[in-house]
């Protein structure tokens, strides 16, 4: 066996291991700010009339705090799905309806593009007249909303934010931990706002939810080895999405994994020594799904929580 089918065999079986530590998870990432955020909001929550929260329209059920009911004490909610312009559209309606079905407003939103924007401020309308027929009947001055903006790292709440004021109130990266404390912000004459930093629960460990936060950039790369997130896609895309894998890279689901790693890789270009290089190939594969160039996807089922 030359040196080249070793080194293929080795990464072979490197691989199979990875598999297997996939379906594994057991994650506890949970920096000191998420801690004092909790605490913040729940000093601040009998402040606030209505809470939008902010899911990733690709992992609706993943991206969506399982604290959020306990940290807001019930507030009335509107469920905001950003990136549906990176969506499985048929995915992202079953979501929708069976959240709507759970009591919330649901809004679709593309916020690269300004797609139902207004749509929120419909909803947050609604709130302000209802409170404000309120605090007339009880002989007080009317007031704006105070709305409260909550979600996990990186699923588009600054970006939200730029929206709703129409000029850049926060900074907006493409990656968790940008806002670091709650901050007001004035959006107009009728809504205030309180951004609060990406937040998760202490342990992520419910089957595939921490590797679909790490495929969409909620929590870091140094969390989890780049090479099993890569597995991951892949194996969630040869399940869910064989014709856009073929249509990026030429690979079928028939290829066995390594075979698919050698394909992207000579696609790529990423050829050292004569080899593919595997840490490149691994890159390219979460740089291309979180880009969308992996097409449109949605890596949670309805038909799993139901």
């Amino acid at each position: 066996m030359d040196m080249y089918q070793k080194r293929k065999t080795r990464q072979k079986e490197k691989n199979n291991r990875q598999e297997e530590t996939t379906k594994r998870s057991n994650i506890n990432w949970y920096p000191g700010h998420m801690v004092k955020t909790k605490r913040e909001i729940k000093e601040k929550i009998d402040l606030i009339d209505v809470v939008l929260e902010v899911i990733d329209g690709r992992i609706p059920y993943s991206s969506k705090n399982k604290e959020v009911d306990s940290l807001t004490n019930n507030k009335q909610k509107i469920l905001i799905m950003t990136k549906i312009d990176l969506c499985d559209e048929r995915e992202t309606l079953k979501w929708k309806r069976y959240y709507e079905k759970l009591g919330y407003k649901v809004v679709l939103t593309d916020l690269i593009n300004n797609i139902n924007v207004k749509d929120i401020f419909k909803l947050t309308d609604n709130v302000m007249i209802n409170l404000n027929e309120k605090r007339e009947s009880k002989g007080l001055k009317p007031r704006k909303v105070r709305a409260l903006i909550i979600g996990v790292p990186n699923v588009g709440k600054s970006t939200l934010i730029n929206r709703l004021v129409s000029k850049k109130a926060t900074k907006v990266g493409n990656k968790p931990g940008i806002t670091k404390s709650l901050e007001w912000i004035r959006v107009n004459d009728k809504l205030e706002l309180l951004d609060t930093p990406g937040i998760l629960w202490p342990r992520l460990d419910e089957g595939n939810v921490a590797y679909n936060l790490a495929s969409m950039t909620a929590i870091k790369e140094e969390v989890l080895d780049v090479q099993d997130i890569a597995i991951y896609i892949i194996n969630r895309m040869i399940d869910w999405y064989p014709s856009h894998l073929a249509e990026r890279y030429g690979v079928t689901s028939d290829d066995e994994l390594i075979d698919i790693l050698d394909k992207i890789g000579k696609k790529r270009g990423v050829i050292s020594g004569g080899e593919v290089d595997y840490d490149r190939v691994y890159t390219i594969v979460l740089r291309d799904l979180r880009d969308g160039y992996l097409g449109k996807v949605t890596f949670d089922r309805v038909e799993d929580v139901i």
